[in-house]
């Protein structure tokens, strides 16, 4: 039986989703507010980048202290440091709040939330629905804890893992409605990342504001598509060290994430997929299948990057989300 804190926790997401998109590099947050007598009087999120926190969002609303001796809810822990805005937790102190009850701590080592409200005479209650709190804001946690952008590869493939025949012929392999899809997911990551043989290969456009392209040896054409539109950062030997004669992905990524890059959008052939998922480069895998077998063991695969021997050495995955895209399933899968 879900408990009331588990109720109004999940709550908090949904409040904290509608910020998606606009907070970065801030965590999503969402917050519930009851009186004394359990009655909610007032919600609140993080709408974007510099403005209010949720806390502040939904206490703001209060206009007669109404959260006297009431609880609060929110997602991840209240800041209690000055940023962009006044600390959260001065304000639950203010406010005179009896209880708060927490998602998850905050990975930021600036904030010391729990601390204070403890020490303001609040009780707190910490780890409420707390993986799922964590999983809500993996993006945040990942930039705040590695200072690396989080990396979502995208690839199509057959039922049998194929993404093109042996010749390389790729056209088409999932449905319009997919590929339809896909523009829609890049305008969700800050910058899309590619290699030059697929640039070589597809001669794409790729349409985004900003891409990065590994091409160690500058084989791509002045006049390919990829250039027409958007900032483009490429690497080449030239700016970038080499690993085991090969581009260190990892720098440019470390790169990329000083240049603001929170979220990286992966489409890219079997051979860097496959060397981003051995080097543990990738977080998430959004996989689209056709309902097609091509049935040649010399098709290309979607992830060939690596040798090996037993099923042990298998790289884990989670499957978290399944939606069906026209004629195509779309699984979205978390790297363990």
């Amino acid at each position: 039986m879900q408990s009331q804190d588990e109720k109004y926790m999940k709550e908090c997401f949904k409040l904290a989703k509608k910020g998606f998109g606009k907070v970065l590099p801030n965590p999503m947050v969402g917050c519930v507010v009851l009186d004394k007598n359990g009655n909610v009087v007032s919600k609140g999120y993080h709408h974007k980048y510099g403005e209010n926190h949720a806390e502040r969002d939904a206490l703001l609303k209060l206009k007669n202290y109404e959260a006297d001796g009431g609880t609060l809810y929110v997602n991840l822990e209240p800041c209690s440091h000055y940023g962009k805005t006044p600390p959260c937790t001065d304000l639950i102190i203010e406010h005179k709040l009896k209880r708060v009850v927490i998602g998850m701590k905050d990975v930021n080592p600036k904030v010391d939330g729990l601390t204070k409200l403890k020490n303001a005479g609040i009780e707190v209650t910490t780890g409420v629905l707390e993986e799922d709190a964590k999983f809500l804001n993996r993006v945040f946690i990942k930039n705040m804890t590695q200072k690396m952008p989080y990396v979502v590869l995208k690839t199509a493939t057959t039922l049998d893992g194929k993404i093109a025949t042996k010749t390389g012929d790729s056209k088409w392999i999932t449905s319009s409605d997919a590929r339809k899809e896909v523009y829609k997911m890049r305008k969700e990551f800050d910058c899309i990342l590619t290699s030059s043989n697929t640039v070589i290969s597809d001669n794409p456009t790729m349409e985004h504001k900003f891409k990065c392209i590994l091409d160690k040896d500058k084989r791509i054409p002045e006049n390919a598509k990829i250039f027409e539109q958007g900032n483009i950062y490429l690497s080449t030997k030239e700016n970038t060290p080499l690993k085991d004669g090969k581009l260190d992905i990892k720098y440019v990524l470390k790169e990329l994430y000083k240049k603001g890059i929170y979220t990286v959008f992966v489409e890219c052939g079997g051979t860097l997929a496959g060397s981003m998922l051995k080097d543990g480069l990738i977080d998430e895998v959004y996989q689209f299948i056709a309902p097609k077998i091509l049935n040649d063991k010399e098709g290309k695969s979607c992830f060939n990057g690596d040798k090996v021997e037993k099923i042990s050495a298998s790289k884990n995955l989670k499957i978290y989300s399944t939606t069906i895209i026209g004629a195509d399933l779309l699984i979205k899968y978390k790297v363990l």
